[in-house]
């Protein structure tokens, strides 16, 4: 208990399993300073990219569950058991959540030229069309890939899969429309949404985003349909949960801020909170749903 009150006495990294300048990055800072700031020690963010978040996943894992090794993470942790081969924890078990720190929808999005303006005028479309109507995904596994593959079978169509390289890529060719849809991150597709290149259509989360409050929600045309990609921090199994309320409590404190929600509206994200048993249950529940989608699409990264 005497470790807990005084807690933490040492600065406090925060790995991020993502190259600096993405979202989780940038996510991760705000969370990082807002820590730093609340809990009077330095949280340095400490970026280890690779697979996908696998690499910072397994090096948080081994850490010492003391509370001065701190993950920020996001879905991939959930999905990449289910899409590598040998991963080296438990997704689960060997992670203990503190506290789910932002909701970032993903966007529908086409080229202009497709005929279909909204998501009922898609699937009647693609129904009339079978195998004739092609969406693009940053690459065979990812959060575009498998949250098109779950709208395909709730919708009950058939849209053939393009994979590309990364994001990037992906609208490049989109404006071009060498390829006339997609689903991926809010983040990136919304400022050529604003400026007319492409065709903003609906977001996945369950419903309408307060970053997007003019497009609706996929849910709105086919019921139950959710794909919310979160970020939020786990520690190591075993840390003391004195350590977990403290963080979680002055997580969700910096999220009732105007000034914070201002900040992480200009990216798209949307504040999460609650507590540690909510995050907890989110991964369960995510677990199992992209266990489901992953087996079903096929989907495989060696």
């Amino acid at each position: 208990m005497a470790f807990a009150q005084n807690y933490p006495s040492r600065p406090v990294r925060l790995i991020v399993g993502f190259p600096p300048g993405g979202a989780a990055d940038i996510l991760g800072r705000i969370a990082a300073q807002q820590l730093t700031e609340r809990l009077g020690q330095q949280v340095v963010v400490d970026n280890r990219g690779g697979a996908g978040g696998l690499v910072a996943a397994e090096i948080a894992g081994r850490a010492a569950p003391d509370g001065y090794t701190l993950l920020f993470t996001s879905i991939p942790h959930v999905i990449n058991p289910h899409l590598y081969k040998k991963v080296q924890y438990d997704a689960v078990k060997d992670f203990a959540p503190v506290a789910q720190f932002v909701n970032v929808p993903l966007m529908m999005v086409a080229n202009p030229s497709l005929p279909a303006k909204t998501v009922k005028e898609l699937i009647t479309l693609v129904k009339s069309r079978p195998g004739q109507v092609n969406y693009a995904s940053g690459g065979s596994g990812a959060s575009s890939h498998l949250a098109m593959e779950l709208f395909k079978s709730m919708a009950g169509i058939d849209i053939n899969h393009i994979p590309y390289k990364g994001t990037g890529p992906l609208i490049t060719d989109l404006i071009a429309g060498q390829v006339g849809l997609t689903i991926a991150s809010a983040v990136p597709l919304a400022p050529q949404v604003k400026a007319g290149k492409l065709r903003g259509m609906a977001v996945t989360s369950n419903k309408r985003s307060p970053s997007f409050p003019d497009l609706p929600a996929i849910a709105e045309s086919v019921p139950g349909y959710e794909v919310v990609n979160w970020f939020g921090i786990l520690a190591p199994a075993g840390t003391p949960a004195a350590v977990i309320s403290r963080v979680n409590a002055e997580l969700n404190n910096s999220l009732n801020e105007p000034r914070i929600k201002e900040s992480l509206r200009a990216q798209g994200a949307d504040g999460a909170g609650g507590s540690a048993e909510d995050y907890a249950r989110v991964i369960r529940a995510d677990f199992a749903k992209w266990a489901k989608v992953v087996r079903d699409s096929g989907a495989r990264v060696d």
